[in-house]
């Protein structure tokens, strides 16, 4: 289209005639420097990878969120089609939050396969920051299907797996598939961190995504740690066995049923009661869905792996005391029919929100 209307256009004399076709030009030119760049990534990293690609694929992965005192580290694997051009990416710190969120939605559409794994704060103070990247680069490449033949990495040889692997110092400035794989963990651990500022707003993990910001190191030394801090990087502000902020302590639940109620909204549910308390006992809360299902929904929250998965806190006596709970919520609002309504889970740990539909099923009391 712009070789065309140059050509159509060139001869024209008025000025502003000529600033449009001196616009087009310059784009045109642009668009031709940024299709050489990325084919040049692209044979960057198959001479990299050399003989052991054979006619398979080749995998990028990199990792974002080993320098923050809180939050996961986050790892991107990605395997892109061998003749996809996607325009714009690089190494994620030099691109502005908005391009990396249109690149990740671009990168997650046409990929061929690609991860995002995640540790938690307490799996790096447990293993530390170096092996719980590992840990999340291992996870993000066994979820790729198909296998690729070799992964190209930046920086670093990732121990455990089995296929060749080619580290790239600077690789996601060079290679466009570790490009990619940053660009991807880079906007998943962000968002998780966003989720994270409405549970502990005093923080602004919005804003830092957890780095150690003036302001963010002010608020830990004022607040204490939160859940998400890792223990093992704060000793240079405070003392990390400092209990966790009672502000945060005392109303974890209450944001943590907000966390859910906006990630539930954005999926469709209305929301109809917060904290239902019966004479029978209680329900985090009490939802619509778009086909008139009434939702009767359980939050649980879990700060460390090793406390196990969120969704397990709701036993069986658990159940029969919300189902309890339902039938209360149900005779005073005059609701007697029962085949319209279901029973969730949605579980907050630290790799983010999960929406367990039907987690189990009605006990009539």
């Amino acid at each position: 289209m712009l070789p065309s209307f140059i050509e159509t256009w060139e001869s024209d004399p008025r000025a502003g005639v000529r600033a449009m076709v001196a616009g087009a030009r310059k784009r045109l030119s642009a668009l031709a420097a940024e299709h050489e760049r990325i084919r040049e990534l692209r044979d960057f990293e198959r001479e990299a990878a050399g003989d052991y690609l054979t006619g398979g694929f080749l995998c990028g992965i990199d990792e974002a969120g080993r320098g923050p005192l809180a939050g996961p580290v986050a790892a991107g694997a990605v395997i892109l089609p061998p003749d996809e051009e996607i325009s714009g990416i690089n190494d994620s710190k030099k691109l502005t939050p908005a391009r990396r969120e249109k690149l990740y939605e671009e990168i997650t559409a046409k990929a061929v396969s690609w991860a995002v794994g995640l540790v938690s704060p307490a799996r790096i103070d447990e293993i530390n920051i170096l092996q719980a990247t590992y840990e999340a680069m291992r996870r993000a490449e066994t979820e790729l299907r198909p296998q690729p033949e070799v992964l190209i990495v930046d920086a670093v040889r990732i121990p455990g797996l089995h296929l060749p692997q080619v580290p790239v110092i600077k690789g996601d400035a060079k290679c466009l598939s570790v490009g990619a794989a940053s660009i991807l963990a880079k906007v998943t651990r962000d968002r998780i961190m966003e989720e994270y500022d409405r549970l502990y707003p005093e923080y602004g993990f919005a804003e830092n995504k957890g780095y150690g910001s003036a302001a963010h190191i002010a608020a830990l030394r004022k607040y204490g740690p939160c859940p998400i801090h890792r223990r093992s990087f704060i000793g240079h502000f405070i003392d990390p066995e400092t209990p966790v902020c009672t502000r945060s302590a005392r109303s974890i639940g209450t944001m943590q049923e907000n966390a859910a109620a906006e990630y539930l909204t954005a999926r469709g549910v209305c929301i109809l009661v917060h904290s239902y308390r019966g004479r029978r006992g209680e329900i985090d809360l009490i939802g619509c869905d778009q086909d008139g299902t009434l939702l009767f929904i359980e939050v649980k929250y879990r700060s460390s792996a090793k406390y196990g998965d969120p969704s397990e806190a709701v036993t069986a006596e658990k159940q029969k005391t919300i189902c309890r709970v339902c039938d209360e919520y149900r005779r005073e609002h005059g609701i007697p029919d029962t085949r319209k309504q279901r029973f969730d889970i949605v579980a907050v740990d630290m790799t983010g929100i999960r929406w367990i539909q039907n987690a189990f099923p009605y006990r009539p009391a």
